[in-house]
């Protein structure tokens, strides 16, 4: 079991940055796939990004590529998503997620956080 809280959510003008992390309890943090996803409002869930238990592998949605970084720190247990560049249409709540496999992470992550809120003013 892996229970995530996310937090560094918040409201940002156009342009601007946010950090989101995501904290994870339990001893088998670092062997988690972990990953970030969002949903706006009238929207579906979508994938933002995710990265290996290493960290040594990532992927990302196209439209967050070059504005977005995903990263993680076994040692605190916890992902970040450093968001620059941030556009109006990256508001939504987003959710951190781990599952044991990086192959499937995007489609079937098996634990969600509760979510935190990105609001881009323009």
């Amino acid at each position: 079991q892996v229970q995530l809280v996310e937090s560094g959510g918040g409201l940002v003008q156009a342009g601007g940055s946010l950090r989101l992390a995501c904290a994870a309890s339990g001893r088998t943090f670092s062997s988690y796939a972990m990953g970030w996803f969002r949903q706006a409002p009238g929207k579906e869930r979508e994938f933002v990004a995710a990265i290996n238990w290493s960290g040594g592998i990532t992927r990302y949605k196209d439209s967050v590529k070059g504005r977005f970084t995903i990263s993680r720190d076994n040692a605190k247990n916890t992902m970040y998503l450093q968001m620059n560049s941030l556009k109006p249409e990256d508001t939504a709540v987003y959710y951190c997620a781990a599952d044991a496999l990086f192959n499937t992470i995007i489609t079937r992550a098996n634990y969600w956080g509760q979510g935190t809120q990105v609001t881009v003013s323009s």
